[in-house]
C-alpha cells in the first residue's frame, strides 16, 4: 500500500509572500515533473488565498516540462472576489519561466437542482491491478530495475484498474479504463487537501486512454505529455474511501488525444469530472 503522507508533505507549501509560495519536487527518474504533482500544489497555492468556499472547477495548461531538481513557484492573481463564485489564477514559475498555468473558481455551498448520469453497470467494491505493480513488473521485464523512492514506481495515492493499464503490451488492452482510486491511507479532515490530492490521482492513467485506443505500448517508443487539463468538483471528495474513476478516449487527431473521466463515490453519485487533451507522437 503506497504512502500518502510523502504527497501531502509535497502538497504543503511555503508561503513566501502573500500570494507567493514555493513547493518541492519529488526524485524522478524522469526528465520533467509530473504533471499531477504541478497540478495538486497548484490547487493548493489558489486555496490558500480563499476562505469559507470550496474549489467547484479547474482548467490548466502545461507550457513547458517542469525540473525535478528546482522548487516551483506559484504565483497567484486574485481575478475576482465575488458574492458567490471567486476567480484565481496560479502560474508556476522555474528560473523565471512558466511551466503550468491555471484558473480556479471557488464558489459558496448552496442549495440547487440535482441530477447526475446514473454510475456505470458492475460491482462498486474495489478491485484492480495496483498501478505500483504494473509499473515495476513492466520496467523489470524490459530489463530496467526500478530506483529507488521513485513516486513513479511508489505513487502516494492507491490506483487499481480493472484488468490492467497494459502499457506494456502491445495490442493489447482497450481505450476505457475502470480504476479505484483512494488515500491508501490516512488524511487529513480537510476538504481542500482531498481535492488537491484527487487533482493529483486525475493524471496519473486519463492519458493512457489515448495510448491504449492505438493499441501500443511503451516497448515501441513514444513521445506523451499531458498539454491540458480541467477538473469539476461536484461534491465534497473523501479520499480515505476508494472512488470509481471511468475514463475513455474521445478522440485523436493531429498529434494531439482527448479523455475525459468521471469520479463515483461506491454509493454512486458522482463526486467529480475531468478531461484532459495530450500530445502522442510515435517513434523514439
Amino acid at each position: 500500500m503506497s504512502s500518502i503522507v510523502k504527497l501531502l508533505e509535497y502538497l504543503d507549501l511555503e508561503r513566501l509572500d502573500r500570494d507567493l509560495f514555493r513547493g518541492e519536487n519529488p526524485p524522478s527518474s524522469r526528465a520533467r515533473v509530473f504533471g499531477g504533482h504541478v497540478l495538486g500544489q497548484g490547487l493548493v497555492a489558489a486555496q490558500r488565498t480563499v476562505e469559507g468556499r470550496p474549489a467547484h472547477s479547474l482548467h490548466a495548461y502545461f507550457l513547458r516540462p517542469g525540473n525535478p531538481r528546482v522548487p516551483t513557484v506559484f504565483e497567484v492573481d486574485r481575478i475576482r472576489d465575488g458574492r458567490s463564485f471567486t476567480t484565481r489564477r496560479v502560474v508556476a514559475l522555474q528560473d523565471g519561466e512558466a511551466i503550468l498555468n491555471m484558473s480556479v473558481s471557488f464558489q459558496v455551498e448552496t442549495e440547487g437542482l440535482e441530477y447526475q448520469m446514473e454510475p456505470p453497470p458492475g460491482s462498486m467494491e474495489p478491485e484492480g491491478v495496483p498501478y505500483q505493480e504494473e509499473m515495476r513488473t513492466g520496467v523489470e521485464r524490459l530489463g530496467f530495475a526500478p530506483p529507488e523512492g521513485d513516486m513513479l514506481f511508489d505513487p502516494p495515492v492507491e490506483v487499481r484498474t480493472v484488468g490492467g493499464m497494459c502499457f506494456f503490451e502491445e495490442g493489447h488492452g482497450s481505450p476505457t479504463f475502470r480504476s479505484w482510486v483512494s488515500a491508501g491511507g490516512d488524511m487529513p479532515d480537510d476538504p481542500a487537501l482531498h481535492q488537491a490530492v484527487l487533482a493529483y490521482a486525475s493524471d496519473m492513467s486519463l492519458g493512457g486512454t489515448v495510448i491504449k485506443a492505438h493499441k501500443i505500448s511503451v516497448t515501441q517508443g513514444f513521445l506523451s505529455a499531458s498539454i491540458d487539463h480541467s477538473m469539476w468538483f461536484h461534491r465534497p471528495v473523501n479520499l480515505t474511501d476508494s472512488l470509481l474513476f471511468t475514463q475513455e478516449c474521445v478522440v485523436t487527431h493531429g498529434t494531439r488525444g482527448f479523455a475525459r473521466g468521471t469520479f463515483f463515490s461506491r454509493d454512486g453519485n458522482v463526486v467529480a469530472s475531468c478531461t484532459q487533451e495530450g500530445l502522442l507522437r510515435i517513434g523514439k
